[in-house]
């Protein structure tokens, strides 16, 4: 317990009598906690897999019993002489009518509805635009049952079910009229969405409830030929038997839309000859009614974040979720937070559901897929943390599963809360421990208190601090040696002191204030990639000429005015100066600090110092003057060396700087392309000879007019 040896008395007698006291309550609360979330955990995992399996009988008795409707009236001898009137009357419409029998307008006004009602709805939830010519109906019967059932049927789309007779003296309509209220009633008593009769023979529906525009065509030739329902037709060709009743799984159907739409079909046979195919839209809301109790998810035991949803084996939703009947807008903004598509989601708008539009590709419907069941913490379907219970479902035909699922946060709340009263408990068995632990402890260590202040002081800067304490124990002796000890620190605080700001006043000479703040912070690799600064090589011309006729002592103490002036001046411009070659001097603009106007405050510089040199030269009288290169762009900054170290910039912009320096007349400012870019509707400048550095030609150079003129106003 070696760590014991950083803390104070007073802390270890603390910890020993916590730690005595603690472990028999942690060790006591871990089991109580671990058998009292197992318990909480395990019922809240039954509670939900005993809804899943209590819907999942819902579910699949629904569909038995919709099985047994189907089979019950294709048999119905009611339905029998129904499909065999509807169908001799469709095949007169189809062969024995003349052109007198036909309306003059029935093309034109077919083709009005189908570009005005249909194919504009159409249009708004498939790909591309639906071609009118693709969904005509083909033949003359259906065009004539089209005409009079859908196109001038006088009710709106989506009641058209309700016109019993349209009046057009055909055999069809007298059946029709006779028939459809009793079959109406039944669609409306069992809540399916559509009733069909269909020749086997020819695929042609002869008769619907609803009147989409299915009603006439053929499953087999016709424009939806390609249908779920047509699959169901020649499915139901190939079975033999009377007692054959299929199930077909949700799929696009364009006549409702291109809603998703699923059939249950059963043959119709009359004695033993196979006349027909009667075939159920199944009606969607029933299956949501089931699956969401009638929207009954908090009386159900669902709570506010519960739900139980169907999914097929394309991973698709078979039922609507909550969420969406709840609130669209949020289950949109999860959806898309959690990466699902906008062309899902408009789908899902459109529609006004989530079957066959929302995937649902989690863990738990990959489990149920292969035929597992089990309850499991995963992810669901909008990216949150559930607790999910999962199963495949028993039903001829289809290929669902049956997930439960609630947000974890919701279905753990009784498992959090126990914790919380756990966590709570101990907190509060663990202060009193405390408590009385500081009591006892307070009572031994009160003779070190003094000496622990004192040293806190010491701690915080405090270096005069003294320990009076009356003791001649082991306590007194220590307070006289921490006096001794303060004293030592005291004098060598000062002298640290006063090292430190002999080295940053020579950190500050030496490098730029942003670099000497880093070195003091012990940085030791300083470099930096630099991007848009403007740099200045300034050469100062004569000086060499000039050094000739002096002696050492006088020409160093010329060059240190000349450069304290420069020197001076980087302030007033926010120029930082980086070095001195000899009588060469660097500096750059927006290093340090980012300016907007870098190239412009490096012009102005350049300005000022051959003003300054002109008036230095010209009260000495010296034939000195400056020769100044200005380009700007991006350059690497950064410490070069180990034992002695300078702060040095370079790059191609350093290079053509000092180029343009070179090139410069005396007296005059040299800037390159990108600066006269920059400036040239301020200042004055005239074309140069182009550049070359490091081999490469660069831009044209331009030479500053006004910089002479500029300079003799100010000597």
């Amino acid at each position: 317990m070696g760590f014991l040896n950083n803390f104070s008395i007073r802390s270890k007698l603390i910890f020993m009598l916590l730690a005595l006291s603690t472990c028999s309550l942690f060790v006591t609360a871990y089991i109580g906690y671990r058998s009292g979330q197992s318990h909480l955990s395990k019922t809240v995992s039954n509670q939900l897999t005993s809804l899943r399996a209590s819907k999942a009988d819902q579910i699949e008795s629904y569909f038995e019993d919709i099985r047994y409707q189907t089979q019950t009236l294709s048999e119905n001898l009611m339905v029998v002489e129904a499909m065999q009137e509807f169908k001799t009357a469709y095949n007169q419409l189809q062969q024995s009518r003349t052109p007198n029998d036909t309306p003059t307008n029935l093309e034109d006004t077919l083709k009005k509805y189908y570009r005005k009602e249909f194919l504009t709805k159409l249009a708004e939830t498939s790909d591309g635009k639906p071609v009118l010519e693709s969904y005509l109906p083909e033949t003359s019967a259906a065009r004539y049952l089209q005409y009079y059932y859908i196109a001038t049927n006088p009710n709106p789309a989506g009641e058209k079910h309700l016109l019993d007779d349209p009046e057009d003296k055909s055999e069809y309509s007298s059946i029709h009229a006779r028939y459809h209220p009793i079959l109406r009633n039944i669609v409306e008593k069992f809540g399916y969405r559509d009733m069909l009769l269909i020749d086997p023979k020819t695929g042609e529906i002869v008769y619907s409830v609803f009147k989409e525009t299915d009603f006439g065509t053929s499953l087999t030739t016709g424009p939806y030929s390609d249908s779920n329902l047509a699959f169901a037709l020649g499915d139901l060709r190939k079975a033999k038997g009377k007692d054959y009743v299929q199930i077909f799984d949700f799929d696009s159907y364009r006549p409702s839309f291109g809603a998703p739409v699923a059939f249950i079909a059963a043959p119709i046979y009359d004695g033993s000859q196979f006349i027909g195919v009667l075939a159920f839209q199944l009606p969607v809301n029933q299956i949501n009614n089931v699956m969401t109790g009638y929207r009954k998810w908090k009386s159900n035991g669902l709570g506010d974040t519960g739900e139980i949803y169907l999914v097929g084996e394309d991973y698709l939703m078979r039922s609507v979720s909550r969420f969406l009947i709840q609130d669209p807008t949020k289950y949109s903004k999860d959806l898309r937070e959690h990466g699902v598509k906008e062309q899902i989601l408009k789908r899902i708008e459109q529609f006004g559901t989530s079957i066959l539009q929302q995937p649902v590709k989690t863990e738990a419907v990959k489990a149920a897929l292969a035929g597992q069941e089990g309850t499991q913490i995963m992810d669901d379907y909008r990216g949150i943390e559930v607790l999910s219970s999962y199963a495949p479902l028993n039903i001829d035909g289809l290929e669902w599963v049956i997930v439960s699922q609630m947000a974890l946060t919701e279905a753990y709340a009784p498992v959090y809360a126990f914790q919380k009263r756990v966590l709570v408990s101990a907190a509060l068995l663990i202060l009193l421990i405390t408590l009385v632990a500081m009591g006892l402890a307070h009572v031994f260590v009160q003779p070190v208190r003094t000496l622990i202040a004192s040293a806190r002081k010491v701690r915080d800067g405090q270096v005069d601090a003294v320990v009076n304490l009356d003791s001649e124990d082991e306590f007194g002796e220590l307070a006289e040696s921490f006096n001794q000890m303060v004293g030592s620190l005291r004098t060598q605080t000062k002298l640290v002191e006063e090292k430190n700001r002999e080295n940053e006043k020579l950190l500050t000479s030496v490098f730029p204030d942003s670099v000497a703040k880093r070195l003091k912070r012990g940085e030791t690799n300083i470099a930096d990639s630099v991007s848009n600064v403007t740099v200045l090589f300034c050469d100062i011309a004569g000086f060499c000429k000039l050094s000739r006729s002096m002696d050492t002592h006088e020409i160093i103490a010329i060059l240190n005015d000349i450069v304290s002036l420069f020197d001076q001046a980087t302030a007033k411009y926010g120029i930082e100066k980086i070095k001195t070659i000899g009588d060469n001097y660097m500096a750059v603009c927006g290093l340090s600090i980012l300016h907007l106007d870098h190239q412009k405050r490096a012009v102005d510089f350049g300005l000022e110092i051959l003003a300054l040199t002109h008036r230095f030269s010209h009260e000495r009288g010296f034939d000195i003057d400056l020769e100044i290169g200005i380009h700007s762009g991006d350059i690497v900054a950064g410490i070069v060396g180990r034992e002695k170290v300078v702060y040095d910039v370079w790059g191609d912009t350093v290079n053509v700087a000092n180029k343009l320096m070179f090139d410069c007349p005396r007296g005059a400012i040299l800037v390159s392309q990108n600066v006269y870019n920059s400036l040239h509707d301020i200042y004055d400048f005239e074309q140069a000879e182009d550049i070359t550095t490091n081999g490469k030609n660069q831009p044209k150079a331009w030479l500053l007019r006004t910089a002479q003129e500029l300079v003799a106003s100010t000597v």
